[in-house]
């Protein structure tokens, strides 16, 4: 009776491990200096459920939507969360443009 327990309990703590959201952090030099686009020295990636990508900020654990589907959650009101203009950087080799978030999409798309 004790085993049947245990087995119900460790399957019910791992099922719930595996539905969470993988989150990962990423820093300035790992990326490298000319492709990192924001104003913190590393952020966390996360995919939620609808692939909806954010950036986190670790100091303060504040969202910014990576992709169209993140960015509805925030109109929406679905998830608290800030622009992402507000911690990417411009980008030195094109004046009035923003840096490209292609590389940190493209790590937070592989946690889907």
């Amino acid at each position: 009776m004790k085993k049947l327990v245990l087995s119900m309990l460790l399957l019910a703590t791992s099922g719930t491990a595996l539905a969470a959201p993988q989150i990962i952090t990423v820093s300035r030099f790992e990326i490298g200096k000319a492709q990192w686009a924001f104003n913190r020295e590393e952020v966390m990636l996360t995919c939620r459920p609808g692939n909806a990508l954010y950036a986190i900020n670790p100091s303060t654990l504040m969202q910014y939507p990576l992709n169209a589907t993140a960015e509805q959650e925030m109109k929406e009101g679905k998830t608290t969360a800030q622009p992402i203009s507000t911690i990417q950087v411009d980008d030195p080799a094109h004046p009035g443009q923003k840096m490209s978030l292609a590389p940190f999409v493209a790590r937070a798309e592989k946690l889907c």
